[in-house]
């Protein structure tokens, strides 16, 4: 299912299925069901087999996708593919992210904003602790991770957030970071190049962020690779008693 797609679920209990596992992020089948559904009466598994038949539906029309082990999660249009390539001796792996990377995403995250250089992703990063939900796609928003892992460890991650309106469905926005003893090494470019190619693939027409003035190298990084300063917005940060002005980036894709 692309994110672009309208909710559409019929049936109240497959509408109540889906919203658990999409608040949770991930969740055991068993569970769900025990959540959702009333106990059988003794002899009749009635709700277990009305669970086992929603379920079967929203997997059939591409809402819910299940791991081998029971574990429910939102299907996400996306190709499950791994790119790895080795950079000064490191051996890089760049791949969608499940809920399973939320606290490396959110360790990385708040390690960047330690450098109070990248105030989009602390607010990021705010919002995940909250909510302890990686990937989302409602009738309100859908947000898409892609992640650069060295040995397992996140090492970078690029953002998406996609707003659920019509009036902004041809736009999504980005935050995008690498930690600072991995960069120099590509691995932010092969980040944004697999974020806004699966833009692309989702109907967007334009990407839009925003940086602190201070960050310059993120400006330049990507002034180099087509995007330009839609606006400056002075002021807009109050970092240690500093004030400092919002870059507004985007690119047309």
């Amino acid at each position: 299912m692309a994110l672009t797609e309208p909710i559409a679920i019929e049936g109240d209990e497959r509408e109540q299925i889906y919203a658990y596992v999409e608040t949770h992020g991930a969740v055991d089948r068993d569970r769900a069901r025990e959540a959702l559904f009333p106990e059988d009466p003794p002899g009749d598994p009635q709700y277990t087999r009305a669970f086992r038949h929603n379920v079967a539906i929203l997997k059939r029309d591409g809402y819910l996708e299940e791991d081998d082990d029971g574990t429910l999660r939102i299907a996400i249009d996306v190709e499950d593919e791994r790119e790895e390539f080795l950079t000064e001796d490191v051996d890089v792996t760049i791949r969608p992210a499940r809920q399973e990377d939320l606290s490396g995403i959110v360790g990385a995250m708040r390690r960047l904003v330690e450098g109070m250089t990248y105030i989009e992703a602390e607010t990021v990063a705010d919002e995940l602790d909250h909510e302890n939900v990686l990937l989302r796609h409602n009738e309100f928003e859908s947000r898409m991770f892609f992640v650069a892992t060295v040995d397992e460890e996140v090492v970078g991650w690029a953002h998406l957030h996609v707003p659920n309106l019509e009036k902004l469905s041809h736009t999504a926005e980005l935050t995008v970071g690498v930690l600072e003893e991995y960069r120099g090494m590509g691995i932010g470019n092969e980040l944004l190049d697999r974020a806004l190619e699966w833009v692309r693939s989702q109907g967007h027409e334009k990407v839009y962020q925003s940086v602190p003035s201070t960050n310059e190298a993120a400006i330049e990084f990507f002034e180099d690779r087509g995007w330009v300063v839609e606006a400056v917005r002075e002021d807009h940060y109050k970092l240690e008693d500093e004030y400092i002005d919002e870059v507004m980036m985007a690119i047309e894709l």
